[in-house]
Parts: C-alpha cells; sequence; structure tokens
C-alpha cells in the first residue's frame, strides 16, 4: 500500500498526513476525515489527494485498504520507532526502488572521484559511506565542513554525494550549488524528494519516515534508512566492480 513510488509522489501537505498515519495506526481506523484533517491541520482536500495518490478513490477506501493492510502486514505492534523503520522496509522492498538503486551505482562507476558530504549527523554517516565505499574497492572522501572550498581540480569528474534529512539546510545548498557550479555531479539522498536539495542535484535517492525534533531545533530522526541506501550501494558497488 505503502510503495516508494506512492510516497515519493506526495507533497509537503501530504506528507504530514502520511507521519501522522504512520505514527498513530489504531487511532486512524476510527477517525473520519474531517478528524484526521484537524489532527494534522491541513484540509480534507489534502487528505483526498493524499489517499488518491495511495490509489484509493475516497478516505473510506483508504481507511479499508489501510485495515487490511494492518492485519496482512503489521499483526503485531513493535517497539516505539520501529514500525517506521519496518513501513520504510516494506517500501523499498521492490524492483522499482532496486532500479533507482541500480542508476545510482551507474553514476557512480562513471566518476573518477567520490566525496561524501554532509553535516551534523548526516556528517558522520558521509564519512561512514566514504569508508564503506573505499571498504568495496571505490576509493573515496567525505567533507562535512559545509564551509570547506570548492574547487575545480577536486569537482572535476567527481561525483558529490550529499546526504541532508530534510534537504533545505542552507549551508548544505550553498555546498551542493558550488559543486554544481563547478560541473560536478551531484547525488542526494534525502527524506523527501520534493526538497530543494533533491531537485537541485542530478540523482535523488529519497527515504520516508516521520521526522523527529526534540525542542523543534535537535534533529533525531532515524538514520537507519540512509545506512540502508549506502550499504545497498556499496554492495551493488562490489558486485560490479568485481
Amino acid at each position: 500500500m505503502f510503495s516508494h513510488a506512492a510516497i515519493a509522489s506526495l507533497n509537503n501537505l501530504e506528507m504530514l498526513v502520511y507521519n501522522y498515519v504512520i505514527k498513530n495506526r489504531d487511532k486512524v481506523m476510527y477517525m473520519t476525515i474531517r478528524e484526521l484533517a484537524e489532527a494534522v491541520d491541513v484540509s480534507t482536500t489534502t487528505v483526498l489527494r493524499f489517499c488518491r495518490k495511495l490509489k484509493c478513490e475516497g478516505y473510506s477506501e483508504f481507511r479499508l485498504r489501510f485495515k487490511l493492510y494492518l492485519e496482512q502486514n503489521e499483526p503485531q505492534q513493535a517497539n516505539f520507532g520501529a514500525s517506521e523503520i519496518i513501513s520504510f522496509f516494506k517500501s523499498v522492498n521492490n524492483d522499482e526502488f532496486d532500479n533507482l538503486l541500480d542508476q545510482a551505482v551507474d553514476i557512480i562507476l562513471s566518476s573518477e572521484r567520490i566525496i561524501f558530504v554532509g553535516a551534523g549527523t548526516s556528517g558522520a554517516l558521509a564519512k561512514y559511506g566514504a569508508r564503506f565505499f573505499s571498504n568495496v574497492g571505490k576509493f573515496s572522501n567525505h567533507i562535512d565542513d559545509p564551509y570547506f572550498p570548492v574547487t575545480n581540480d577536486m569537482a572535476r569528474n567527481a561525483l558529490a554525494i550529499v546526504l541532508s534529512v530534510s534537504g533545505e539546510t542552507e549551508e548544505i545548498l550553498r555546498f551542493a550549488s558550488q559543486f554544481s557550479l563547478h560541473n560536478c555531479k551531484v547525488l542526494s539522498v534525502t527524506s523527501h524528494e520534493h526538497s530543494r536539495l533533491a531537485k537541485m542535484a542530478d540523482f535523488n535517492l529519497s527515504w520516508h519516515v516521520p521526522q523527529t525534533r526534540i525542542a523543534g531545533v535537535y534533529d533525531i530522526t532515524t538514520q537507519i534508512p540512509v545506512i540502508y541506501i549506502l550499504e545497498s550501494l556499496g554492495r551493488k558497488l562490489a558486485k560490479r566492480i568485481a
């Protein structure tokens, strides 16, 4: 029901509905469309668009299919946070997402140099990605300082793999634009396909789990999907290099 293609097609408001539904499975089953819209602070029209992008003609069909989905796929509720991760893995466990990974690997193989970029938690994952790729035979570097100077020499025949949860961090957007200006390809890994970073990039791989912040500032969104994507790319890369 929640395929990667369907989730990737959601706009920002529709993603709010999706995030609420994933976090409040039991509640949603008994909510009217107006109650759901009020809970998410969106219009009923937004909820209807959300339903239609999930291949449901209306809210009633969505609730019915959602109930069947839970009965068939999630008979037991997991620990806090696990349900979002399970939903992510189900959304990418298909040929469509596998093909996206293959396309990304094609871009990686055509590049002489790989530079992983990120800040904060994404900076730590950039370091991990660079080491993982180097382990499989594709030497890579990482930059976790968004003010690091971008030069023609470092960008020549290179691919910048830019990691960002929101895809809206101004420093990362500025940094990614610098790579583009120096004719360096940009592959973004973000939580939303419609973010500014995703639109700026030559290629984007998106993952979709509810974003979590403490006090509205400190991001503690799970990074498990990013690690999965990086390791999947690395393993596919290893097979192609061998």
